[in-house]
């Protein structure tokens, strides 16, 4: 099926004040954030988190999934975007946006449905990215921010970080795509030591409930909009992320403000922001200089450009990290 883009006038999200305690440092941090993020737009979709069940895949019916192989990274699995597609009217869709896209054949229905169940390119150019440099994320805190198939993330739960979350603007995708598939590619990477005695479940059944306990303790699962998502997620715990995965998320300059607001409230002192993107988003208008200005004019944030990849339309794997 090919897709076009539907853009609409976007609207825009609430910002709130941070609560938490810092040092003198973090506190001067907080202050050009706050002078960064001074509009307070109008809301679109509010965040939720989601609480997965404890064994979801036995409740996906019609899996076909895909194996994504890149370098010497671990093989992810990921659900066959068409899947989506020829099952689209027997799936749980509360938001209707299996429904919109196939009927208005678009990737992207801005304020509707954010494009979270198409793994795109710039995606597959930060796992590059990873593989090149050998990255581990042993004991480390990691947000992927507009997750869709959730696979940066999975990939940091594969290999070591003590917590992910993921977040995508549409509940659907979270539900029906990046649950599945975090649990698909994850489940069994916990070894269960606990013996089987004095247990009524079957030793198999028992050992899967298990790791998919231990599983669900290492995760978090939120969708709706980015500065709904910072205020649910600040009230919610004080800790910071050591990393943010974010990949085809600047497509769009009326969502800047928002992104940025999330890189502040969210980011650790000494985290680093992985954004994977495109130089321009036709028809969108957004971009990487466009966005690199943003950040310029903001004065909180220094930009690193890590990798450039030159066949088709440019595109860009770089790094953001608060001035000292």
């Amino acid at each position: 099926m090919a897709f076009t883009f539907n853009f609409d006038i976007p609207l825009q999200t609430e910002e709130t004040n941070d609560k938490e305690n810092k040092d003198d440092n973090a506190k001067d941090v907080d202050l050009k954030c706050s002078d960064a993020s001074a509009t307070v737009p109008t809301k679109m979709k509010n965040a939720i988190e989601h609480e997965p069940l404890l064994d979801p895949l036995s409740h996906i019916e019609n899996w076909v999934p895909e194996t994504v192989t890149i370098g010497a990274l671990p093989p992810l699995l990921c659900l066959n975007e068409s899947v989506f597609e020829k099952t689209a009217p027997e799936r749980e869709d509360s938001e209707e946006i299996l429904a919109k896209t196939l009927n208005q054949k678009s990737d992207l229905i801005t304020g509707v449905y954010e494009g979270g169940l198409k793994i795109w390119e710039c995606t597959y150019d930060l796992l590059q990215y990873i593989d090149d440099e050998g990255e581990t994320f042993t004991g480390k805190r990691v947000l992927d921010l507009g997750c869709g198939a959730g696979l940066l993330g999975i990939l940091a739960l594969k290999r070591g970080a003590i917590k992910v979350d993921f977040q995508d603007y549409n509940s659907t995708v979270i539900e029906q795509l990046t649950v599945p598939n975090v649990f698909l590619n994850c489940e069994d990477d916990d070894d269960d030591d606990e013996t089987e005695e004095q247990n009524s479940s079957p030793p198999s059944k028992r050992k899967a409930l298990n790791a998919s306990q231990k599983l669900l303790d290492r995760c978090g699962f939120f969708s709706g909009d980015w500065n709904s998502f910072l205020t649910l997620v600040r009230n919610k715990t004080l800790s910071k992320y050591d990393i943010i995965f974010t990949s085809e998320t600047i497509y769009n300059t009326d969502y800047y403000s928002s992104l940025h607001n999330v890189f502040c409230g969210l980011l650790a002192e000494d985290g680093i922001v992985y954004l994977a993107t495109k130089s321009h988003y036709f028809g969108v208008g957004g971009g990487l200089h466009l966005f690199e200005k943003f950040v310029e004019e903001n004065k909180v944030f220094q930009t690193k450009y890590l990798k450039d990849v030159e066949q088709g339309l440019k595109r860009h794997v770089v790094s953001l990290t608060f001035k000292k």
